[in-house]
């Protein structure tokens, strides 16, 4: 049962962030791709708090700046 509460609230939370991504420009959707994708990096990597969110400003950063 939690397992099912879980997977059903971990799609509708990337569905709404989905929606939130329609209106943002280039930049700014890049930036949200490169914070995800820095957190996920940085927590594979660390394993603790601190490199999860030194990876997602890190990836931020990076994410900004691809054109």
């Amino acid at each position: 049962m939690r397992s099912t509460l879980m997977k059903t609230l971990m799609l509708t939370v990337i569905g709404l962030s989905l929606v939130g991504c329609a209106n943002m420009t280039t930049q700014q959707r890049n930036t949200a791709i490169g914070v995800a994708a820095g957190a996920a990096i940085g927590h594979a990597v660390g394993g603790n708090t601190e490199a999860t969110l030194g990876g997602a400003a890190l990836g931020g950063v990076i994410g900004s700046q691809v054109r």
